[in-house]
């Protein structure tokens, strides 16, 4: 069989000219549309040897079939595969810490792809993943570093792959800058990240400093990405299935925010009742025919196209907000005095509160599982009927200000008195002291 040349893809790099044992091939007059001067093929001349083909550099350029030029306007839409449940049989619980958890909540969402770099206190989920994918098909690729991790989470993403990382908040740091050019992609994902003591390399104690840059601050631009906070291993299984549910129906990343804590500590896991078997989504970029059309890209150069492109987000934007406020309410129906918590503060304030219940003082907790969109809907109601609010947080009024915020874009202008309980650099905060400062404010009246 005799080659055909592709011009297109013919670079003009000579070698094919020079293989040639018959001198069948030369190059052509015209420069070409990738502004190359392509080689020509004198057919008579050609014994389809094939010598050409094994020299040619790039894999389309020569063929033995002959490439068809309108292919393109012959391809019909992509078809949308969608996911499957499918049903897991019963178990025994299981004893394991907050990452492994985490892992396994990937691998039951369909994730058969991790990209990631060793950052304690979250490798042990990495190092499960490491076990495991190489068992059932998947593939486990440990990153150079994390500005390259999530880089390979966009190009996997855009095929449509479930794909994630575990990381920690210097690692979170240096991905933002994919992480912007993730959103702005509109390419899902799911990050773990187990926060550390900050700022700098800090410790690996457990801290909540990651909060604001998690919802707040994305990368450059308009980036906002779905932010979960469990409170105990079993929701590091939960929400991390959810954060793969919920990244592919809006095409945008998922983020599960952990402490330190939270990570390492151990406890009983149910597993679910059912797994997902991934779908192909019909915007991907898979490779095959039928996606051939499709494009991942983050840039518009028109200002114009950059503003439509931005106020779309925005729509999307608008849409979970109103449909993923998730929030945890314990003991609010009569409560007087309002905690709002979450991560492992939230199991510490749990604890002072039953404290303060049996001493006659009625105290309730907000939890936030979401903690962007801010459950502000579940908030709302509780505010005017509390005499004061505090929030019991590892950080300096991180978790406090996206309160204060959702509180001011609701347009509640009276609230009540707002205290806070708080500890850094890897402390967290204790339910004796949790409940010392309540009881302090109660005998000071």
């Amino acid at each position: 069989m005799k080659p055909f040349l592709n011009p297109a893809y013919c670079k003009g790099c000579g070698r094919c000219v020079v293989a040639c044992p018959k001198g069948a091939l030369g190059f052509a007059q015209e420069v070409n549309v990738a502004g190359y001067i392509p080689v020509s093929i004198d057919h008579d001349k050609c014994v389809g040897c094939g010598v050409c083909s094994m020299s040619c550099p790039e894999p389309y350029a020569l063929s033995v079939l002959e490439i068809e030029e309108d292919v393109e306007d012959e391809l019909s839409e992509a078809q949308e595969i969608a996911p499957v449940k499918l049903s897991m049989p019963e178990t025994e619980p299981l004893m394991i810490k907050g990452t492994y958890a985490a892992a396994m909540g990937a691998l039951l969402a369909g994730c058969r792809h991790f990209f990631g770099y060793p950052i304690t206190p979250s490798t042990e989920g990495a190092e499960l993943m490491a076990k495991v994918l190489p068992h059932i098909g998947g593939v486990f690729h440990q990153a150079v570093s994390e500005v390259a991790t999530i880089n390979h989470m966009y190009g996997c993403g855009g095929a449509g792959q479930p794909c994630m990382t575990f990381t920690s908040s210097p690692g979170f740091s240096l991905m933002l800058e994919g992480i912007s050019y993730m959103i702005g992609a509109r390419v899902p994902g799911v990050i773990v990240n187990v926060m550390r003591g900050g700022p700098g390399l800090g410790n690996i104690g457990p801290e909540q400093g990651d909060i604001k840059l998690a919802c707040r601050g994305l990368g450059h631009g308009n980036t906002h990405s779905i932010v979960l906070a469990p409170a105990d291993p079993q929701e590091m299984m939960d929400l991390t299935m959810l954060a793969f549910e919920l990244t592919f129906k809006y095409r945008l990343l998922s983020i599960v925010l952990g402490d330190g804590y939270l990570g390492q500590v151990s406890s009983q896991v149910k597993l679910p009742e059912y797994m997902i078997q991934p779908g192909v989504p019909s915007w991907a970029t898979t490779g095959d025919r039928e996606h051939r059309k499709n494009l991942i890209t983050s840039i518009q150069l028109s200002e114009a196209d950059l503003e439509k492109f931005n106020i779309e987000l925005n729509g999307v934007y608008t849409q979970i907000n109103e449909r993923e406020q998730r929030a945890d309410l314990y003991q609010t129906e009569d409560c007087d005095i309002l905690f709002v918590a979450a991560n492992t503060p939230a199991r510490m304030t749990k604890g002072a509160i039953k404290k303060l219940r049996s001493k006659g003082i009625k105290a309730g907790l907000f939890r936030p599982i979401t903690l962007w969109p801010f459950p502000i809907d579940s908030l709302k109601s509780l505010v005017s009927k509390v005499k004061y609010i505090v929030v019991v947080e590892a950080s300096a009024g991180q978790l406090e200000d996206e309160m204060r915020l959702a509180l001011s874009y609701a347009n509640i202008e009276k609230w009540p008195p707002i205290y806070h309980v708080q500890h850094f650099g890897g402390v967290l905060p204790q339910s004796e002291e949790i409940e010392k400062f309540v009881l302090d404010r109660e005998q000071a009246k």
